[in-house]
């Protein structure tokens, strides 16, 4: 690719039966808010805040917790903990470019769509409250209590699928990711992948193998709907 990353790919108008969207990352940014909670959670557990952060973006703390804490690797601790994160810290978090839009334009076409993420329930139900995103609630919410591995495991995924009713492996579902372990879990599920470069480094995300890479979803633009169907319009997308 260069040393310059080139967002130079045609306007492309792609259709979809349905959206599973992360949360972290590629609705909200909560970057500096995550570190803020795992340095004060380290420092309780005992475990450099630091080696935490290497390790935690796009897993779920449970798993995390299971290899650097495993006293701690139990739903109510975890739990507890995710539930103060925008508690404590929802003031510094910021939205996706984008973000907001796309969920408004496709709840108002009546899309079929939901949020998938390794956050517990207290953890993703606290940031919708927190940034008023989206209304209404999505209807279908996995979180990480949702399947017995998470990500890069595809079982969030496929979950995603079968509670949209699109099971069927020729209906068309965009996964909208950032971290590299989502972005392998939605195309092992079988999944089209749109990669967003708000976490990772772009090498990072190319090589998670995304069909798509943009910046933010500004690069998204929800066109129409029809008989179920969403067509989106992606611009700027990297020239992979």
């Amino acid at each position: 690719m260069g040393s310059q990353p080139e967002y130079t790919l045609p306007t492309q108008q792609l259709t979809f039966d349905g959206f599973l969207f992360d949360m972290d990352g590629t609705i909200i940014d909560s970057t500096e808010a995550v570190e803020k909670h795992w340095e004060a959670i380290g420092k309780e557990i005992g475990v450099d805040p630091t080696v935490i952060l290497e390790t935690s973006h796009g897993r779920r703390s449970i798993d995390v917790l299971k290899i650097l804490a495993p006293e701690k690797a139990n739903w109510e601790f975890v739990q507890h903990m995710e539930g103060l994160l925008p508690k404590n810290y929802g003031h510094v978090a910021v939205e996706i470019p984008g973000a907001r839009t796309m969920l408004e334009d496709i709840i108002a076409l009546s899309g079929n769509w939901a949020i998938v993420t390794s956050g517990t329930v207290p953890l993703v139900t606290g940031w919708l409250k927190a940034r008023s995103l989206p209304q209404p609630r999505p209807e279908h919410l996995i979180t990480a209590e949702s399947v017995k591995n998470g990500k890069p495991d595809p079982a969030c995924y496929r979950l995603g699928r079968s509670r949209l009713g699109l099971d069927d492996a020729a209906a068309q579902v965009l996964v909208l990711e950032d971290s590299p372990a989502g972005i392998r879990s939605g195309k092992a599920a079988g999944c089209k992948v749109l990669g967003l470069v708000t976490s990772h480094t772009i090498e990072q995300v190319v090589a998670a193998e995304p069909d798509w890479v943009v910046r933010d979803l500004d690069s998204v633009k929800v066109v129409r709907g029809e008989g179920g169907k969403v067509t989106i319009e992606v611009s700027n997308a990297l020239r992979l």
